[in-house]
């Protein structure tokens, strides 16, 4: 055992059930640092606590892991091929220091293209980099690549990384010598931007190839994964998630602006790297509470799409499991609310959920999760006074330079959900305001005031209506109806 075991870890494994799942593998700091499948949760996860195990162990790296682990945490499911694509999900997430088949995808060739250069040129790399430039793939068969590149010089005219254009006096580029734009079929003396289109129109044709190449690997995972064939499936497994992950972050051709400020989708990738998500979060929803000293306690959720608001997607919420003053149980009543009828709707949950508030507030929306049954999206909190982003595990809280990209972003969606809710909240008091000229009716109780509202929907209406669709309401004769009519419309 290590020797920072904590006391109820023998205890813990020995609880654990005989069934298919995924662990989680944490540090004495609570940092996940592997995370893995296994068909028994049980039997796995205690091979790796018998008694010596550390020391005869004969690789060095998981020798270390032993050593390290000092709490564990298992998500069981219902099937082998479930905790495979579990597994690597959760791996993409959290790239614990101990895992290395989803984190590097440099076995796989990628095609880059400068967005930066004048005539971009369609390179191959295994390293992909955090710049302006456009990648497609990975490709696991790099022959058939290198063909398909070939064959792409020569039916859309582009430059490949052994181009060497010539630019000419008029400002045109001459792409290949004589001899080759006869090979090439295409006109070899052209302008830069004619260049671009053809480089667009490349870009269309090989984003193309990349998903139908994804598709067909998904069908191939699924029949492994199907006939048992674990390995194979995970090896499958790897190239799918390398290739979504890359197809969800290529961008069409912009000419570099050194003054031009980073557009949305920059911004949502600073802040996948500043949150260490899977992808950029290209769906955002936020969630604020507002009240006055616990009465009209309203809620408001609002939603981002590519870092732009989705105002038909806005929602706002009156509280009804509770009266009084209790941010937490508002917040889990209301991200409840809105999860269910996502699951009800068949709709997918958004890839991050902001919180306005702090650990308290996140543990509120997460027991809402739990009450659905539902794993959670990636959830932080936004805590306003030093704009500190919260975790909902062990990591520290961090706080982002003011002027990082991602954190503006962050701070948009949350005075947009912040903003939502008061407007209800002020809407809310203003209509109370008006009912209460109800008060002073005479002989006017609760149940004929709440009628009278719930036939009419406001005191607006109420005001506009006629003596004779007053009576209509339950409780109410012709005189009655009368004398509130000339009450309501009495300028004094």
């Amino acid at each position: 055992m290590p020797a920072s075991e904590p006391v109820n870890l023998k205890e813990k494994v020995r609880h654990l059930p005989d069934k298919p799942g995924v662990y989680l593998m944490k540090d004495r700091l609570g940092r996940i640092i592997y995370v893995g499948k296994a068909k028994s949760l049980k039997k796995r996860v205690s091979s790796y606590f018998q008694r010596g195990r550390a020391r005869t162990v004969s690789q060095p790296k998981i020798r270390a892991l032993i050593e390290m682990i000092a709490d564990l945490e298992t998500i069981e499911v219902k099937s082998e091929p479930e905790a495979l694509l579990l597994e690597g999900k959760l791996i993409k997430q959290w790239r614990p220091r101990y895992n290395t088949d989803f984190t590097d995808d440099k076995r796989f060739l990628l095609v880059r293209v400068d967005l930066g250069e004048e005539l971009p040129r369609f390179r191959l790399t295994r390293l992909k980099k955090e710049d302006r430039s456009r990648y497609f793939g990975p490709f696991a068969h790099s022959g058939l690549l290198r063909k398909t590149l070939n064959q792409m010089r020569r039916q859309f005219g582009i430059l490949l990384a052994d181009g060497t254009p010539e630019k000419l006096p008029d400002g045109t580029w001459r792409l290949y010598d004589d001899v080759r734009s006869e090979l090439y079929g295409a006109a070899t003396v052209v302008s830069a931007e004619a260049y671009r289109g053809r480089a667009e129109e490349a870009c269309t044709f090989l984003e193309g190839k990349s998903r139908e190449w994804l598709e067909s690997l998904r069908h191939e995972m699924a029949a492994a994964a199907g006939r048992q064939e674990f390995e194979k499936a995970a090896e499958l497994r790897d190239i799918v998630f390398a290739l979504e992950k890359t197809l969800a972050k290529t961008r069409h051709f912009e000419r570099t602006d050194p003054t031009r400020p980073l557009r949305d989708d920059e911004a949502l990738e600073s802040l996948q790297l500043a949150l260490h998500l899977s992808a950029p979060p290209a769906t955002m929803e936020c969630f604020d509470i507002s009240h006055i000293s616990g009465t009209f306690v309203v809620a408001s959720m609002v939603r981002f799409v590519d870092g732009r608001p989705d105002k038909d997607n806005y929602r706002r919420f009156q509280i009804k499991s509770f009266i009084g003053n209790d941010d937490y149980r508002a917040m889990e009543e209301v991200v409840g609310r809105r999860y269910r009828r996502l699951i009800g709707e068949g709709k997918l949950f958004p890839d991050l959920v902001v919180i306005d508030g702090g650990r308290g507030q996140i543990g509120a929306a997460l027991k809402a999760f739990v009450s659905l049954d539902a794993m959670p999206p990636a959830i932080i909190g936004l805590a306003k006074k030093h704009e500190t982003i919260i975790f909902p595990d062990e990591r520290p809280p961090l706080n982002l330079p003011l002027n990082h990209t991602g954190l503006n972003i962050l701070q948009r969606l949350r005075d947009e959900a912040h903003r939502f809710a008061n407007t209800y909240n002020a809407d809310l008091r203003s209509q109370k305001i008006r009912e209460s000229v109800l008060d002073d009716f005479a002989g006017l109780g609760e149940k004929r005031r709440a009628a009278l509202l719930a036939h009419f929907g406001s005191i607006e209406k109420l005001r506009a209506a006629t003596a004779t669709e007053i009576a209509e309401v339950a409780g109410f004769g012709g005189k009655m109806a009368e004398d509130l009519r000339a009450f309501l419309n009495d300028p004094a």
